[in-house]
């Protein structure tokens, strides 16, 4: 098999322009080609009067394919490699996973897999039920803090973007999609450079994972919270779970902790208990969003109206050395309130699979390390999270989301012809933001808004609207682990994916889950 990179196609593509495309570059006739497959494709919009697409392609051919490949500097025989796991051991007893986010899960479905059996444990609702206390709170304002976008079956992910693009080439990420495929999503993941599921059709296919498991033995306490731990010469022999009002023991020699990063409270504990963690570099920003139509214009010109949505990454850095950078960017999405705590507030961006809502959402966030909030307390920047969320309550004295206007922000007025609604619920009301963040990363906002506005044109329309505060952006602290994935301070406990600090995302949080698995059956 022959794979050639860098394959030029037009926006309006068919199979034979395609093979047409492949046997040129290999300097071959079209009917010397035996099988075709696209293994993936992105858009290169950097000439907005040239967008076409960058192809990937999987061939085989008739003939010798070294010496074909030979002809072609974008082209190398290759053997795709498949993904494969086999466990070596049996474990004595039942595996407990703390969360049911992707990283649980895919961790519970590999144990599963191997005849382990696990036992998930998830402090928020099945996801369907889980909906509905999302969709409740987002009309009326009533927050479940155990059951929201935080908390529940799929953990934040689920209501988000269903990005599955990373930064990171693992054998485990082609594996992962395909599961996902197989579970229901989109068959289209397996080919974008850039694939994404969307809330609507993430749900289904965290319920089909979730019915896997479980035809395999494994099992799911909803509304269960992880209160404490025991150990037995220095590694873990029972948890202490909570379900609704009453306590019950657990007997287990392996806690995959995969919390995800707002389990405050779990993290308090496990300080308590004297759990090795260190602070770690976070950020702290808000969503900003512009018109759709401004984006899609700006990224891709006149293309537009053939391409989906339009993304953007934009990145810069102020003078004093900081980071200010857009992060988990929704096009033709909303921005969502992703409260969890009581009298605390915070946002988030989702998209549903079609992106076709009015507006693209963004987070611009501001880079900050240990150094700006350690106090002397491993959780300082847990601390720092929660002041900025309580005083984004405070602003309004509910959870209705404060917002304001670029323009206004940065003191200099809005452009009144472009003003696009403001997408989050249960409402909002217009705030000076700089009341809400400290000062350091409020200037560094103000900063990199206008710097940003050299990145891309439409990052200079003044009425686009900014919702703060964006806090959850990754976990505030790192549990400590060793070679084997375990704790150092206690074997048999295995921190995992995001909560934990080892991921940053939906497929690196999976390929986490599966390599503690992989440790654990090893």
């Amino acid at each position: 098999m022959i794979t050639i990179r860098n394959l030029r196609l037009p926006l309006k593509y068919n199979q034979e322009q395609f093979s047409a495309a492949v046997a040129k570059e290999l300097k071959i006739s079209a009917k010397d080609i035996s099988s075709l497959t696209l293994r993936r494709i992105s858009i290169d919009a950097r000439k907005k009067t040239d967008v076409h697409y960058i192809a990937m392609a999987n061939v085989s051919v008739r003939g010798n394919e070294n010496k074909i490949a030979g002809r072609c500097r974008n082209a190398q025989v290759s053997e795709r490699k498949e993904y494969s796991f086999t466990a070596n051991k049996e474990l004595t007893k039942r595996p407990v996973i703390v969360g049911s986010g992707p990283a649980g899960l895919f961790c519970a479905l590999m144990l599963a897999r191997c005849g382990a059996r696990p036992i998930v444990i998830e402090r928020g609702k099945p996801v369907d039920e889980r909906t509905k206390c999302i969709d409740a709170f987002w009309i009326n304002g009533n927050l479940n803090t155990e059951s929201n976008v935080q908390f529940g079956e799929g953990g934040a992910g689920t209501f988000s973007d269903g990005k599955l693009n990373t930064g990171t080439n693992d054998i485990r990420q082609s594996f992962i999609l395909k599961e996902f495929v197989v579970h229901g999503a989109p068959e289209d993941i397996l080919v974008s450079a850039k694939p994404h599921i969307g809330t609507d059709m993430l749900k289904g296919t965290i319920k089909a994972i979730r019915k896997e498991i479980e035809s395999f033995g494994g099992e799911f306490r909803f509304n269960t919270l992880f209160t404490d731990y025991k150990t037995c010469n220095g590694r873990i022999c029972e948890i202490t779970v909570v379900s609704n009002g009453a306590t019950d023991i657990i007997e287990t020699d392996v806690l995959v902790l995969a919390t995800g990063h707002s389990a405050r409270d779990t993290f308090e504990m496990l300080r308590s208990k004297g759990v090795q963690m260190q602070q770690k570099a976070f950020s702290i920003g808000a969503r900003v969003e512009h018109l759709r139509e401004a984006v899609d214009e700006s990224q891709y010109g006149k293309a537009r109206h053939l391409l989906p949505a339009a993304d953007y990454k934009v990145s810069t850095h102020l003078d004093n050395g900081r980071g200010v950078y857009s992060f988990c960017m929704c096009p033709g999405g909303y921005v969502v309130n992703a409260s969890s705590e009581e009298g605390m507030l915070c946002t988030n961006g989702m998209s549903l699979y079609a992106r076709d809502s009015v507006n693209s959402n963004s987070a611009i966030l501001v880079g900050i390390t240990p150094q700006d909030y350690n106090n002397g307390d491993v959780l300082d920047g847990m601390k720092l999270q929660r002041s900025i969320e309580k005083k984004a309550f405070e602003a309004i004295g509910n959870y209705i989301a404060p917002v304001q206007r670029v323009g206004d922000f940065l003191g200099i007025g809005s452009n009144v012809l472009t003003l696009p609604e403001p997408s989050i619920k249960p409402g909002y009301e217009f705030y000076d933001l700089s009341r809400i963040f400290p000062d350091f990363i409020s200037d560094a906002l103000k900063e990199g808004l206008f710097k940003l506005g050299e990145c891309a044109p439409f990052f200079k329309d003044m009425g686009a609207v900014l919702t703060a505060p964006e806090t959850r952006s990754s976990s505030p602290v790192r549990i400590l682990r060793d070679e084997s994935l375990q704790s150092f301070s206690c074997k048999g406990i295995y921190p995992c994916g995001e909560g934990a600090g080892y991921a940053g995302g939906i497929m690196s949080a999976a390929t986490d889950g599966i390599k503690c698995a992989e440790s654990i059956m090893s």
